[in-house]
């Protein structure tokens, strides 16, 4: 399995592509369409990047502790209780879908 691009690695990569554009400039507005995007899924829950991904956040409720079975050994077991949480979910647009297929 190929190894994941580092940050660094993607700025340079856009920089290059861009030769009127310095690595700086390319560094910052990464980090300003992150900055965006945290405070637009704080603020309304889902953040699109057009071309790329749009990000959801779904709310998870907490859950009791209750008596199950393991599904692999078949013996009873007691699955622990979970806090509410949130998590954040990507969803590839179509173009992303097409890109790797």
């Amino acid at each position: 399995m190929a190894k994941m691009m580092s940050k660094s690695e993607i700025i340079q990569k856009i920089a290059e592509q861009h030769s009127n554009v310095s690595r700086k400039d390319v560094k910052g507005i990464i980090e300003s369409l992150a900055e965006v995007g945290y405070k637009e899924l704080k603020k309304s829950g889902t953040f699109l990047v057009p071309g790329f991904a749009k990000f959801v956040v779904i709310k998870k409720p907490a859950t009791k502790e209750r008596a199950g079975i393991n599904p692999f050994t078949k013996e009873p077991t007691i699955f622990k209780a979970k806090p509410a949480r949130k998590i954040i979910r990507a969803r590839p647009v179509k173009g992303v879908k097409d890109a790797v297929s």
